[in-house]
């Protein structure tokens, strides 16, 4: 797995180069300490997955999450970074990161968060789901109008579990948890699988 970082500190980008240089599977295939750097970088090295500063000099991790995606459709996206504000997390989460790390985190939680987006599952920093659980509740008139099996389907997702393993524990197709999944983020308005179990979470489901 070919992992980039975009972050202004050298010594953010030295520390995970480290902790990679451990890991097997994993190599750091680059860093940028902004914007266009990275826009260069990407177009060439095409890397699995990025960890983006969500604040940089003049620019937002956000942002440049937005440009780069069209350069590396298949890359996954991880924030980086030393705030957990609810404002900032409802941005990633809008923007569809795939994951959100703080910068405390230990290397093994690191690591553990970059296999686990490599696997296609989200990752989102305990504290930061701890935050939002503390946030107040919005949105259950639209979680009224789930079905108990879409309820189930949701808490599925909350664990990060794939359609398979869905699919497996309700003793349903996967075609069938799609089609579910289709209908929860019709019904809440959201985007993605991550946003549906971060709203999820957020609203005591």
């Amino acid at each position: 797995m070919k992992v980039f970082v975009i972050d202004d500190h050298p010594l953010v980008c030295e520390g995970i180069k480290a902790i990679l240089d451990n890991e097997d599977g994993m190599d750091l295939a680059g860093s940028a300490s902004n914007g266009q750097e990275a826009e260069q970088s990407f177009k060439l090295e095409k890397p699995d997955l990025a960890l983006v500063d969500l604040r940089l000099p003049g620019e937002s991790g956000i942002e440049i999450i937005r440009r780069l995606r069209p350069l590396a459709p298949d890359c996954r996206y991880i924030i980086l970074t030393t705030y957990a504000d609810p404002e900032d997390v409802r941005q990633a989460m809008e923007a569809g990161v795939d994951g959100y790390i703080l910068k405390e985190a230990l290397p093994e939680e690191m690591t553990s968060a970059l296999r686990l987006v490599g696997r296609g599952r989200p990752y989102f920093d305990p504290s930061v789901m701890q935050m939002m659980l503390q946030q107040p509740k919005k949105g259950d008139d639209n979680l009224s109008e789930l079905t108990d099996r879409e309820l189930e389907v949701l808490r599925a997702l909350t664990r990060g579990l794939s359609n398979r393993e869905i699919a497996g524990m309700l003793f349903v197709t996967e075609h069938t948890v799609k089609k579910h999944i289709s209908s929860i983020l019709c019904k809440l308005d959201l985007k993605d699988r991550t946003q549906a179990a971060l709203y999820a979470v957020s609203n005591g489901v």
